[in-house]
């Protein structure tokens, strides 16, 4: 049995009729195996790493970019899918596939994202079993890993 997870990326913006924070879900990616933190965590954390949101492409650029949310959730699918089983697509408002962690890539402002880990169903500081949901992480792909050494010595 694997380690479930679900990947959303988020897009932001500021309606300019309600001056209200708006967001979207453009694609919810589930995985069937190495869900963890340490596992598909680190991986989204070094794809993320690898390039930079941008709006507009130029031609000298030398690191990957994401031109915009629907580019970078495209670009990981891509990266991510290699062949059949493994990593499928849902519908965006999918609630419950029996995961064990969630992830959200979350526009932060124009130009940078944040990475969101929660864990679905947790053991409480008193021993207990709990069903709900509790955010282990929120910050930068770049602070990940500094989270995630931290996090493995405690776990």
């Amino acid at each position: 049995m694997g380690t479930r997870s679900i990947t959303k990326v988020i897009e932001t913006w500021n309606d300019e009729k309600t001056n209200k924070l708006k967001k979207q879900t453009l694609v919810c990616m589930y995985r069937q195996m190495d869900g963890y933190p340490s596992g598909m965590g680190n991986d989204l954390a070094e794809f993320l790493e690898s390039g930079k949101i941008v709006n507009s492409i130029s031609l000298g650029e030398k690191k990957r970019v994401f031109n915009g949310m629907g580019c970078l959730a495209a670009q990981m699918v891509a990266h991510f899918k290699d062949g059949a089983g493994g990593i499928y697509l849902y519908p965006i408002n999918v609630k419950d596939v029996w995961q064990n962690y969630e992830y959200e890539i979350i526009q932060h402002n124009e130009e940078d994202i944040k990475l969101k880990i929660i864990e679905v169903g947790y053991i409480n500081p008193k021993g207990k079993y709990c069903k709900g949901k509790k955010t282990l992480f929120y910050g930068t792909p770049q602070t990940f890993f500094n989270w995630l050494e931290q996090y493995e010595k405690v776990s």
